[in-house]
């Protein structure tokens, strides 16, 4: 026999519908009759309550407005870069990038000659100060033999530290690391290579390139966008002119509370904290940290 859905429908609701009525319907005994007024309530049906908060958007931290600076360009010896700046190992540290170690958090002693004409850091602030070291840290090699432009290496070993932090005040102005001789006329000190939001890098020649003179990465700031934008127009019409830096003119603000710096001599990466070479004026406060390092006390 062929039963239809309908039928089966009707059947199974017809059913539900009787099976109420029962439950519902008080047999007639004398035993279970109830008083009028002494009627039982139903019983109270709980059914759960499913919500759904929606977590809340965090709200951006908007970055710190900064005084429009006026800055300048100046012609680049030839040639310029081989290569594109942001892709260039030597020119855009992001690329290495670099890992957090351990070490002393102060100045170090090393031997060796001693440039009295080297970049003095403490010209980043005003006034020229020594500040505290929060972290240190290692920068990665770059192999030019690994692809067309080369790629990450293992973390330079050469100094024990090749890139510090250093504590600043909130939204410090932050400038370039002081210097004596000027590399064009109008007091210019150092020349932009690169530069981002958040990074900078300057060599202290007018030469594109990281293997002549003194090279500074500075990172983990907020770069003043008039020189970010000067350096992009300038980028962007081929390198024939970036821009110049003076002494003590601002560069950026160091809006996290910290700024991160990187020291390079005809390539190579150094110790920051190298006393003789980054912090001349301060040599008599590090033979006493030395001394306290070698006794113990």
């Amino acid at each position: 026999m062929r039963v239809t859905r309908q039928f089966v429908f009707m059947s199974v609701f017809t059913a539900i519908i009787a099976l109420a009525l029962f439950a519902t319907h008080e047999p007639f005994s004398a035993q279970a009759q109830e008083s009028p007024g002494e009627t039982m309530p139903p019983a109270p049906l709980y059914l759960p309550i499913v919500a759904r908060q929606e977590a809340p958007t965090p709200t951006p931290t908007p970055a710190p407005t900064q005084t429009p600076q006026v800055y300048s360009a100046i012609s680049v010896e030839p040639p310029p870069s081989d290569r594109p700046a942001a892709i260039h190992g030597d020119l855009n540290l992001a690329l290495r990038s670099y890992i957090t170690t351990t070490g002393h958090l102060g100045l170090v002693n090393y031997g060796g000659d001693t440039d009295p004409l080297a970049p003095q850091i403490d010209g980043m602030f005003a006034p020229p100060r020594l500040p505290t070291f929060r972290s240190v840290h290692q920068v990665h090699e770059w192999d030019w033999g690994c692809g067309a432009d080369g790629c990450r290496g293992e973390p330079i070993t050469d100094y024990p530290v090749t890139l510090i932090e250093m504590e600043t005040a909130p939204n410090e102005p932050i400038s370039i690391p002081r210097r004596t001789p000027n590399i064009y006329t109008g007091d210019f000190k150092a020349l932009v290579l690169y530069a981002e939001e958040r990074r900078l890098t300057i060599t202290y020649t007018r030469r594109d390139t990281a293997a002549v003179g003194y090279m500074i990465h500075l990172e983990d700031f907020a770069v003043n966008p008039s020189l970010l934008a000067l350096y992009q127009t300038t980028n962007a019409a081929g390198r024939g002119q970036l821009p110049a830096l003076r002494n003590g003119e601002i560069v950026g603000i160091a809006d996290r509370g910290s700024v991160k710096i990187a020291t390079r001599d005809t390539g190579q990466f150094l110790d920051p904290r190298a006393c003789k070479d980054w912090w001349s004026g301060y040599m008599a406060q590090c033979t006493v940290q030395l001394r306290r390092l070698e006794t113990g006390d």
